[in-house]
């Protein structure tokens, strides 16, 4: 029996003490993690080296006239490490000692929460000891400065726990202007010359050794390897400011006013092909138009406007001549058990193929077609093929689409297809396509490849510089390309677009297009028309070439070219003819003005203060109620009258000082300005008349 006890007791013992161990383990894994485990962590951090990826930062894209388009600026994310051991050290004497002050410049910087709120804010965040804890994000640069000196925050991350995490964003200061055009920089998707040119703007990441130390903060290894990152370039675009907004806000007016669905308008300079403005607009769900799709480089049935390149086969082959005449048949032609019919009824019947062309005739352009290359339509393609129709013209932009052209012997070649497509149906084609073909005829047949980017730089210094480059020396004779001119001269002086063009004080040499498109798998039935309106100016000396096409929506009253396309286009021939055409080629001469004949405006208590002190007499037509005034003088003979100021409308602010513009575009409308030059205002960018937002840009152009 004691032997038995003995062993039982040795047993129990042994239990005993296997307990007591197994319970010590316990107890100290609980205090280890829960004790000490800030500390651990901290070394385990302090252990933990890896390669940081050093950002590089993005470069700048730049209008021809040095205005800044997509650019990075840097964001801020605040957070706090409420564990920081200066911030808790003396048991939390220094977080104490600012938190009062430091809230109330917080509640005074970002205006969200009272200092009350940013008090209890920041001692939740102090008592749960959050190491990251997520004060404000997005803050911008200009905040970050003032944080940086605020109680607490000035004496540095390790006492105060405060750190900041540095984003760079993409900007467009200019908005939706060319928005589609200049892209998007986003990690996952871009667009435009964003992508277009991303290896050019990115530039190359760099790299550095990094140790991990208390917190999850990272400091340098010392005397580990270190690669700089290298900034991206900048590049300069062929865009203009002026003449995208002058673009856009023509477009723009009558998107609204015709309800239609969406539009394009490009402007491009004759003799070198650089593109200054791309406008594209779609209607939004919301009812807003927005830069939503590139439709300058999407292919569509083009009407009216492909009837050119019809000409230029059937005159290059000495098919016709501009006097040949052409049977109209009053505006419907049956063939193949098909009826062509002119949009417009005309009921003409014996024409001039200038004549025809000039009218718009469907007929015309389908009778001539088919007489001449119904037995050979490989030859009229092959005609297609030589300005290009059937080729994409290479813009420097990504998703540039190919235009779809049947050919005979293909599945979709019918009986029907050579007529239709000799008026700008059954094929499509991009407007960008559109106006290279319009603007080698206006460049004496030499076709230019169109382009966006002239210059790659790098702080300041040029790297590469990009020329304009001719795609075809000649796509037709001279003798074809001086009866081009004519047929396009003609539609403007005697054709569709006569009434549009009557006052214009210059020559003007385009062409009119109205097409019935298909609206999916509803077909016709809707009668969606698309208009445009595709030509150069001034025709005797093209400087610019300008296409516009508009989707209008279903049932439209208003759809031909003439009506829709057109005022568009004379809209930004306008002004782009006064502030372009006619600056570039002014000369200066010696005679002097008459300084009895002025006109000024501004505000009418200043300005009546004005002529008091000079003792300038003057009559008062003005109302007491209008703030705004013109003052007009001939012949000795002043006069003050009102000068109307909208609140949602552009008003004109030509003669006004720099200090009453500033006033009425800020304080009235709501506008953001850009100036250039000093003086008074001679141009605007957004022209008198037209509906404006709060928050729109402007440029201003004193003198």
């Amino acid at each position: 029996m004691d032997v038995k006890r003995d062993i039982l007791w040795r047993v129990y013992l042994s239990y005993i003490l296997v307990a007591v161990v197994g319970i010590f383990i316990i107890g100290k894994a609980a205090y280890i993690q829960q004790v000490q485990g800030s500390h651990w962590r901290s070394m385990s951090d302090s252990l933990h080296e890896r390669i940081q990826e050093i950002d590089a930062e993005r470069g700048t894209i730049f209008s021809e006239d040095g205005q800044m388009l997509s650019t990075s600026i840097p964001q801020f994310d605040v957070l706090i490490d409420f564990a920081a051991d200066g911030l808790r050290e003396k048991n939390g004497k220094r977080f104490k000692e600012n938190i009062d002050s430091l809230s109330l410049c917080l509640a005074n910087l970002f205006k969200d929460n009272s200092a009350a709120t940013y008090k209890k804010i920041l001692q939740e965040g102090y008592n749960t000891k959050d190491r990251n804890f997520l004060l404000r994000k997005k803050i911008t640069y200009v905040a970050y400065q003032e944080i940086n000196k605020f109680p607490l925050v000035r004496q540095g991350k390790y006492k105060s726990g405060f750190k900041f995490e540095q984003k760079d964003i993409r900007l467009n200061p200019y908005q939706n202007l060319a928005f589609r055009t200049i892209g998007l920089a986003r990690d996952s998707f871009k667009v435009g010359l964003e992508m277009a040119y991303d290896s050019v703007l990115k530039g190359r990441s760099g790299s550095r050794l990094v140790r991990y130390i208390a917190g999850g903060v990272s400091i340098p290894v010392e005397d580990a390897l270190e690669t700089e990152a290298e900034n991206g370039k900048d590049i300069i675009t062929t865009l203009d400011v002026f003449v995208q907004e002058v673009t856009e806000n023509a477009l723009m007016k009558m998107m609204v006013a015709n309800e239609a669905e969406h539009g394009c308008a490009i402007v491009m300079e004759t003799k070198t092909g650089k593109v200054k403005a791309i406008a594209n607009l779609g209607k939004g769900s919301d009812g807003a138009y927005h830069e939503d799709f590139n439709y300058a480089i999407n292919p569509t049935e083009p009407g009216s406007t492909f009837k050119l390149a019809t000409m230029i086969a059937l005159l290059e082959d000495k098919k016709i001549t501009l006097n040949n005449i052409v049977n109209l048949e009053g505006g419907t032609w049956k063939i193949n058990g098909q009826t062509v019919f002119d949009s417009e009824q005309h009921g003409r019947y014996d024409v001039t193929v200038k004549q025809a062309f000039e009218l718009s005739s469907n007929v015309g352009m389908a009778k001539l077609a088919y007489a001449n290359y119904g037995s050979n339509p490989h030859q009229f393609i092959r005609h297609l093929h030589q300005v290009h129709m059937d080729t994409i013209t290479g813009i420097d932009l990504t998703g540039e689409r190919n235009s779809i052209i049947y050919k005979p012997g293909s599945k979709y070649w019918s009986a029907t297809t050579l007529p239709w497509m000799a008026f700008g149906y059954n094929i499509a084609v991009t407007p960008l396509q559109t106006i290279t073909m319009y603007n080698a005829v206006a460049n004496n047949g030499t076709m230019m490849k169109p382009f966006l980017v002239k210059a790659v730089t790098e702080q300041g210094t040029l790297i590469k510089e990009m020329q304009p480059k001719v795609l075809i020396d000649k796509i037709c004779s001279d003798a074809t390309l001086k009866q081009l001119k004519e047929c396009l001269e003609g539609v403007c002086i005697e054709g569709t677009a006569a009434k549009l063009f009557k006052d214009t004080p210059y020559k003007v040499a385009g062409k009119t297009g109205t097409a019935l498109v298909a609206n999916g798998n509803k077909g016709y039935a809707d009668e969606i028309y698309q208009s445009s309106f595709a030509g150069y100016f001034p025709a005797e000396n093209p400087q610019y070439t300008c296409l516009v096409v508009i989707k209008n929506k279903p049932h439209a009253i208003k759809r031909h070219g003439a009506d829709v396309a057109g005022p568009v286009f004379k809209e930004i021939a306008d002004r782009l003819y006064t502030t372009r055409v006619i600056q570039n080629n002014s000369k200066p001469n010696n005679a002097k003005t008459d300084s009895s004949i002025f006109r000024y405006a501004g505000y009418k208590t200043d300005v009546k203060q004005v002529m008091q002190s000079l003792s300038v007499k003057y009559k008062d037509s003005s109302t007491p109620a209008n703030d705004w005034t013109d003052i007009t003088a001939a012949k000795g003979n002043v006069t003050v009258n009102n000068r109307n100021i909208e609140t949602n409308k552009m008003p004109s602010l030509k003669g006004m000082g720099l200090k009453d513009a500033v006033s009425i575009c800020e304080n009235d409308l709501g506008l953001r300005i850009n100036i250039k030059g000093k003086g008074k205002v001679t141009e605007q960018s957004i022209a008198a008349g037209i509906p404006v937002a709060k928050g729109q840009v402007i440029n201003l152009y004193l003198n």
